[in-house]
């Protein structure tokens, strides 16, 4: 089973996501970004947010968790990142499954 690791805010517990542009505007749900590491969450945050840095905290997660969380949370999908310095993201919805 693929384990997956997620950012995720130490004061309300929200995690965190990306909203993709669409044509038409900014997507209201958001998908849920996913890292195949540890490190890479890491390096997301210290690119993209080094000020919250010390108020959120990565989490493991494996792949069979993820379901019950894009439906308690309503979100459109997952993201994964292929690389957190671009950031590269790949961005899948909830229907159509975890990648191989």
């Amino acid at each position: 089973m693929q384990t997956y690791y997620l950012i995720r805010s130490q004061a309300d517990g929200s995690y965190v996501v990306a909203h993709p542009e669409t044509r038409s505007g900014r997507s209201s749900a958001g998908y849920l970004l996913l890292f195949r590491e540890h490190f890479d969450a890491l390096i997301y945050v210290n690119t993209h947010a080094p000020s919250a840095k010390e108020k959120v905290a990565v989490e493991a997660i494996v792949e069979s968790q993820i379901p019950p969380v894009l439906k308690r949370w309503s979100f459109a999908g997952m993201g994964f990142v292929q690389d957190p310095l671009i950031p590269k993201i790949d961005f899948l919805t909830a229907s159509s499954g975890l990648p191989a």
